[in-house]
């Protein structure tokens, strides 16, 4: 018998300009809510967890919530 974990990670929002690629997140299990910023001129990204009542907003402006990162904000691709 073979059993399958599926990862519960569901994509809300999603938006992109000028090679920016901004992600807004739900993981099911965890009900954890975050934002995902992928700049790809730069090669830079970074991933924030955020309220849930605060969703809309970072996802709007993650930049605003840049200081709640946890992913380092400026790693630049090699």
């Amino acid at each position: 018998m073979s059993t399958t974990t599926e990862i519960e990670i569901r994509e809300l929002d999603r938006r992109s300009a000028e090679g920016i690629e901004v992600t807004l997140l739900w993981h099911a299990e965890t009900n954890r809510v975050f934002v995902t910023v992928e700049d790809l001129r730069h090669g830079s990204s970074l991933e924030l967890d955020v309220d849930p009542a605060e969703a809309l907003d970072a996802f709007h402006h993650p930049y605003a919530y840049a200081s709640r990162a946890s992913r380092d904000v400026y790693a630049h691709a090699a």
